[in-house]
């Protein structure tokens, strides 16, 4: 420490004997994470700090500043919202509606058949169609979902895993279709498995052929739909699980690490794949834990894919993130405030330099968005964008003291649970281990009971709380959908060409048995309007089912 830090630390010092026993507020000064906030934060908070090496300028490494050099001033973030309910043509027109209100990128929830690789008429389907999110059973329903929406001037994104190589396929054929090339289409297939068997839990495949499936696509975008995101590893549903920020943040880059280093097991060079992996993060209520979370996020991956990993392009260090604001912090209560919440979270998520952004609408803990409420989920992005400014400058929380320890500690944090991964013997062997679910079950009960001992306020739940009725219409969801879904899937099944659907089929089982790219062979199989679910049971017969370890 140089003379004059050891000087403004005495000051501090002093200040806290002078100041720090006046009366204060009856609350424990603490992030949405637990972790103490002081009082003040100064230069005797940032020993060692090295600007060119922790700090630098936007668009160099270490990129801590943002990814590209002019940030908002190039180009805003994408505004993605996150839509899809009922049959393909609701949804479709669902995303007419925001393209036409400003939305710049489209996002699509898949209902939780699809999610699970079950066909709309499989019993596991009933009463679940179209419910939280659009059902896909063929290339018929993703044509339909994408009529009159040119698939060469929309970036999509799609939130899918353990089926993301079939949606992706539908996708490519989709725009065949159009008369688009792969080599045109922008987008990003969510495709982490990992977090799956960490948090969110809509597995399908065991771990290793899972692992396998997302190197067969790494290899396959590369050489077909090169400007495609093979993989969006997310920390949001880690978040979304009850985890610390921390703990999102250094569970989300261990599984990115994990998938690289599975690329390069598979003979892959680091950066013929690098380049197309991007992550998703979760934007909570604390606002300057947040902005540092995505800071250190981009100074590790960028330090770790450089020195472990020996990549050599650039655009291998950048790590570029979608945001979406945390539905875990929406209330039932008063669901009117959390437009305020939703309004904080983006701004932290802007400030923190993400790339595209989802912003919740305000009814979403009660059902799925109403076109009111999404249409200001949106204002709410564009009002960021447009009039407060903080898209003029890049990286504006630069160099502050709080911003800058915080973005320490979580660097430093992440690095201790990364030694304490690779103790476990890896990703793959802590899942087995369930040291990630036992982490973050801890971290969730704990948040719970400061909650239920009034530790930490939450505005109409336990404080502030009033007798009130709900007064927002909410989107419900015919019966009639489900009805008319399977009926469409029948009709379909009795008039494509069933012959070549099971040598497909068939041709798919062999390359599944063997060593083959998997994806050309799934391709195949949606072009002749194979069905989804027909596709993962060959698959389920060919790899099993993964059961997760119980855990008391």
């Amino acid at each position: 420490m140089t003379d004059k830090l050891k000087e403004i630390e005495e000051k501090q010092k002093a200040w806290q004997e002078r100041f720090g026993r006046l009366k204060g507020r009856d609350a424990k000064f603490m992030t949405v994470s637990s972790d103490p906030v002081k009082e003040i934060y100064s230069p005797a908070d940032l020993v060692n700090f090295d600007y060119d090496r922790d700090l630098g300028f936007p668009g160099e490494y270490p990129y801590t500043r943002g990814v590209q050099p002019n940030m908002y001033r190039g180009r805003l973030w994408t505004m993605r919202q996150f839509a899809g309910f009922a049959t393909a043509k609701e949804s479709n027109e669902r995303y007419k509606f925001l393209l036409a209100r400003g939305q710049t990128g489209l996002s699509i929830a898949f209902d939780m058949p699809t999610i699970m690789g079950y066909d709309s008429d499989h019993p596991r389907s009933f009463g679940e169609v179209g419910r939280v999110g659009v059902a896909i059973d063929s290339l018929q329903d993703m044509e339909t979902l994408f009529n009159g929406i040119p698939l060469d001037k929309v970036s999509t994104s799609m939130t899918t895993n353990a089926p993301a190589s079939i949606l992706l396929a539908m996708y490519v054929a989709t725009a065949e279709k159009q008369g688009v090339s792969a080599e045109k289409l922008n987008g990003t297939i969510q495709n982490d498995i990992l977090k799956e068997y960490i948090a969110q839990k809509s597995w399908i495949f065991p771990p290793q052929p899972s692992m396998r499936i997302i190197t067969d696509i790494f290899r396959f975008a590369k050489d077909y739909v090169p400007k495609w995101n093979t993989i969006s590893i997310s920390g949001y549903h880690i978040r979304e699980a009850g985890s610390t920020a921390l703990q999102e943040l250094a569970f989300t880059l261990a599984d990115g690490f994990a998938y690289v280093e599975a690329g390069i097991k598979a003979g892959l060079d680091v950066d013929d794949f690098a380049p197309r992996l991007s992550f998703f993060f979760n934007s909570h209520m604390d606002f300057f834990e947040e902005i540092a979370k995505y800071r250190a996020a981009r100074r590790i991956w960028a330090r770790r894919m450089k020195e472990k990993y020996g990549a050599k392009s650039e655009k291998s260090l950048l790590l570029r993130f979608h945001t979406q604001t945390a539905g875990c912090s929406l209330t039932a209560q008063q669901p009117e405030n959390n437009i305020v919440r939703t309004a904080y979270e983006a701004l932290s998520a802007v400030l923190g330099g993400t790339q595209s952004l989802h912003t919740n609408s305000m009814d979403e803990v009660l059902a799925l968005p109403t076109e009111k409420s999404v249409q200001i989920a949106l204002r709410t992005q564009q009002i960021i964008a447009y009039e407060t400014g903080v898209a003029n400058t890049i990286d504006p929380l630069a160099g502050s003291y709080f911003v800058e320890a915080l973005t320490n500690r979580m660097e430093q944090g992440s690095e201790e649970y990364f030694a304490k991964i690779e103790e476990l013997g890896g990703v793959l062997a802590a899942i087995d281990k369930n040291f990630f679910q036992q982490e973050i079950a801890d971290a969730a009960y704990r948040y719970q009971k400061e909650i239920e001992a009034k530790d930490r306020i939450i505005v109409g739940v336990n404080e502030f709380s009033q007798e009130e009725q709900l007064g927002i219409d909410l989107l419900k969801i015919d019966p009639e959908v489900e009805l008319a879904q399977v009926q469409r899937l029948k009709q379909l099944r009795q008039t494509r060409d069933n012959i070549r659907v099971q040598n497909t089929l068939e041709e798919l089982r062999n390359a599944a048995q063997g060593t083959d790219n998997l994806i050309p062979r799934i391709l195949d199989c949606v072009r002749a309007y194979t069905t989804e679910g027909e596709i993962i049971q060959v698959l389920r017969e060919v790899f099993g089912e993964y059961k997760e370890k119980a855990v008391f």
